[in-house]
């Protein structure tokens, strides 16, 4: 039915999957399996309103010759020779993967893994430390806890894949879930670990956070073996050494040792007979403690002095500690990106070594999330406002708060029954970094009608196509320049550029750090989705985990709710659902079947009681208002945009009848306002989920299509729900927006305030031109897009600058490239812009800007 293909090259590991498929095409219950007879697991992740099949997932297990695709068919799935299997007992969840048995036992995470029934690691944990003051007030008392598990739920139980959840708490904080994946004959397990920042930000400082296994040695000394991985290969050693001595123990037994084999016999006596003399290596450690630099240190033991290794520049964050009998290999994801972290090995000398994978490093400053500032003062409206004038930042006192932020962190462990090859090693490395995804080509994705209006790039529209690979590649290059790595921060870019001091406006308020305004998400997932490449997969990826977990609240008084573009990521007094939408999550939640991106969006289900809680209006409303249950103050861009994203997941994904009652009656009430969608906002009832339709102003607001709405609006319509009047409320929003003043006071009696950010809306007049068939308007949209003609608040640096391209800056503390031109919000409304805009009226580019034909509009600075 589908033809199958790796985003990046064949692997050998367990993978999942998304599927989309077109409206009507596949009923639920159907039953898959691959043309070549390799088993897969298959479930439904999202149905179309006719309860056919819009998203399935899919799983594979590990294979030793993958194959470069795969035909994904309708049939009965071959069965896997060794398929996971659960079993409870006494407290206890046994899973076994053929030769591999995982026991997980509260209040642990796993107890005990087995290799052909030999134990090889006991104790997974997870251990952290708190301190009590902040590392610049000379640092405080450390306590060390051990987490507890609180619930295990089994989420699917085989026979391909298999995922359970563990729930718990750090001690009395920082609560925690991991989920393990297990497959059918895998010996490792993937851990997605996420936990919730709930602390006091003046006492509680993180001082480390870490996974730790204890691994059975029952080897002898020198056929006990360290790797730890670095840029270009591997640091090799044994707990006890057998090259370099001064007698040599022989060819054979240095080379066997150095490629991890067993040593049987040393035949040099003057060897055999001093290998009591010859210092035994206990313990390791790798401290990334920046993007540019990890350090490695060994010591003989506890009280020991340290002995320095040769250290780098970036560590993938891979070992492996045991024997010739069988070891352990751990590793964390983007280790060095996600700086500071740390591998240790300890205790390898004896009969118990433990591994320890830091996700924040006990060596680096403990974690501080105190809010940047002292508030210069701002404690009324009108001084916040002030303040927003100046530095764009929106600040209110004990809105600046960490508590609730989340970060996720994917971690690896291998169970091995010997030592691993460098080679094996290597391909672990890889793995653990760009793991392996299975995905259907862009015609794939476009014909299944998914994700609203964008269509594959062709030959017609080159110049375009360069500027959206301009810019992507500038913000690679950018992210690597500027740093843009570390625990907090990587995934984000940043908002605004500071030409003169030649960076991004790192410490100016609201310029900094970007929070998805603006939509640099569904930039980069749209351009993902029509061309397909592994990078431009692997930077969104990165922006979903950051702005999924970090940007939004998940615990306590703001649940729910993201944070606006600040200095800090959870900073800003703007907690709104524009950023925690889950219009920016869906994408890696279908293409991946990530269960983690699923729980960002069951979060959700009731968000719009948060408008409760806070009023994103509070600060600029000349009304009386106070937030009602029933009735509620809905901005229906921002705010409605978002809502109307979270029903429709809510309702694809679980068949729930609120979220569509909520979402068809919503529309319906839009339909049934005077002005439709430029009344601006309505008034929200709890209790019914429904709209005060009664309001006939008019209020337009540049920033209400810019987060999701024209792109969940398109999949709406597209949907044909039988909600009358939707369409044309939309297209009456989308026509009128960028028609002179004089037309819109012809229509509406008045023309439109606040026009601004033209070159974004242009895609709104493409929509509505393409749906009504109306060629001036088409034409009008690629003028607005490609000629800056101002508006009523600014200009587009953008589109005022004739030729794209990034100079090397002199004199700058590191070597970077800049084009001062580009901001986050220009770069991600012109992607959208001309990615909606070559779907919809791709012909009407041959139409000059007075409508008499003529050459095609054209970026000044790529060759046709």
């Amino acid at each position: 039915m589908t033809t199958l293909q790796w985003l990046e090259t064949p692997c050998r590991q367990g993978v999942s999957w998304g599927v989309p498929w077109a409206r009507g095409t596949v009923a639920d219950g159907t039953r898959f399996a691959l043309d070549d007879g390799t088993p897969v697991q298959s479930w439904t992740t999202a149905t179309w309103p006719d309860g056919s099949v819009k998203w399935s997932a899919h799983a594979i297990g590990p294979s030793e010759r993958p194959e470069s695709s795969y035909e994904l068919v309708v049939g009965e799935p071959a069965t896997p020779a060794q398929p996971v299997q659960m079993e409870r007992t006494d407290g206890e969840l046994r899973v076994t993967t053929g030769r591999f048995a995982w026991v997980l036992r509260q209040p642990g995470l796993i107890a005990s893994i087995s290799y052909d029934g030999q134990e090889v690691v006991r104790d997974v944990r997870l251990v952290s430390l708190r301190q009590d003051a902040p590392d610049d007030d000379l640092g405080g008392s450390r306590e060390q806890t051990t987490a507890t598990v609180d619930r295990i739920t089994v989420e699917q139980d085989g026979p391909v894949r298999a995922v359970v959840r563990l729930e718990g708490k750090h001690g009395d904080w920082l609560p925690f879930s991991v989920r393990l994946y297990f497959y059918a004959g895998a010996a490792d397990v993937r851990i997605v670990h996420s936990f919730v920042w709930d602390g006091d930000p003046d006492r509680d400082f993180l001082a480390g956070l870490g996974l730790s296994a204890d691994v059975v040695m029952r080897d002898e000394p020198h056929n006990r073996h360290i790797r730890l991985a670095g840029p270009s290969g591997f640091l090799t050693e044994a707990v006890r050494g057998l090259t370099g001595l001064r007698r040599d123990p022989g060819e054979e037994v240095r080379r066997t040792q150095v490629a991890g084999g067993a040593v049987e016999a040393i035949p040099n006596p003057e060897v055999a007979d001093r290998l009591h003399l010859i210092p035994q290596w206990n313990d390791y450690t790798l401290d990334q403690t920046s993007a540019d630099g990890f350090t490695l240190r060994k010591r003989t033991g506890a009280g020991q002095g340290w002995i320095t290794i040769p250290s780098g520049t970036r560590a993938p964050g891979y070992g492996y500690v045991g024997g010739v009998s069988g070891g352990l290999g751990f590793g964390l994801r983007d280790f060095w990106k996600l700086h500071p972290t740390r591998l240790d090995i300890r205790n390898a000398a004896t009969d118990v070594a433990t591994a320890t994978v830091w996700m924040w490093s006990p060596s680096a400053p403990a974690m501080d999330v105190r809010y940047w500032h002292d508030g210069m003062d701002q404690d009324t409206y009108a001084e916040q406002l002030e303040g927003l004038e100046i530095t764009y930042e929106d600040y209110e006192p004990g809105f600046g708060n960490a508590h609730g932020v989340a970060r996720t962190h994917e971690l690896s462990l291998r169970v091995h029954n010997t030592t691993p090859s460098a080679e094996d090693l290597s391909e672990h490395v890889a793995l653990l970094d760009s793991p392996g995804l299975l995905t259907v080509s862009p015609a794939s994705l476009l014909d299944a009608g998914v994700f609203g209006t964008w269509s594959l790039p062709t030959a017609d529209h080159q110049d375009i196509e360069a500027r959206l690979n301009f810019l992507f590649q500038y913000y690679v290059g950018q992210r690597e320049q500027r740093r843009w790595y570390g625990f907090w921060d990587y995934g984000d870019v940043m908002h605004t550029y500071d030409s003169d001091r030649h960076t991004w406006r790192y410490d100016v308020g609201g310029f900094a750090w970007d929070n998805s305004e603006l939509s640099p998400d569904l930039w980069l997932w749209y351009q993902y989705l029509r061309t397909g490449r592994a990078d431009v997969f692997r930077f969104a990826e990165s922006m979903t985990r950051h702005t999924g977990e970090v940007d939004v609240h998940h615990l306590g008084r703001w649940k729910g709710l993201g944070s606006r573009h600040n200095v800090q990521h959870w900073g800003c007094s703007c907690k709104q659902v524009r950023i925690s939408s889950a219009i920016y999550r869906r994408f890696y939640y279908y293409l991946t079947a990530d269960e983690r991106t699923g729980d960002l969006m069951d979060e959700l289900a009731t968000i719009e009681e948060a408008f409760l809680v806070v009023d994103p209006q509070r600060k600029v409303r000349p009304d009386v208002y106070s937030p009602d249950p029933h009735a509620l103050s809905i901005e229906l861009g921002v705010d409605w945009g978002a809502l109307a994203a979270a029903w429709l997941t809510r309702w694809e994904r679980h068949g729930d009848e609120r979220a569509r009652a909520r979402l068809v009656g919503t529309m319906s009430d839009i339909a049934a306002l005077r002005y439709g969608f430029l009344t601006g906002s309505a008034r929200l009832d709890l209790s019914t989920g429904r709209f005060d339709t009664s309001r006939d102003t008019i209020a337009v607001s540049h920033l209400s299509s810019l987060f999701g709405l024209p792109e969940i609006c398109s999949e709406l319509i597209d949907l044909d729900l039988d909600v009358p009047g939707f369409e044309k409320a939309w297209l009456d929003y989308c026509r009128l927006y960028l028609l002179s003043p004089e037309e819109q006071a012809a229509e509406l009696g008045q023309p439109l305030q606040g026009i601004s950010l033209v070159q974004a809306h242009s895609r709104l007049a493409a929509y509505a031109a393409a749906r009504t068939g109306d060629p001036e308007l088409a034409r009008v949209a690629w003028r607005k897009f490609f000629v800056d003609e101002g508006d009523q608040l600014n200009r587009n640096a953008m589109q005022r600058e004739a030729e794209w391209k990034a100079t090397p800056v002199d004199g700058a503390l590191m070597p970077v490239d800049e084009a001062a031109f580009i901001s986050t919000n220009g770069a991600s409304q012109y992607a959208l812009a001309a990615i909606q805009n070559l779907s919809l009226i791709p012909e009407h580019r041959n139409d000059s800007g007075n409508g008499k034909g003529g050459t095609a509009w054209r970026s000044p600075d790529v060759p046709s």
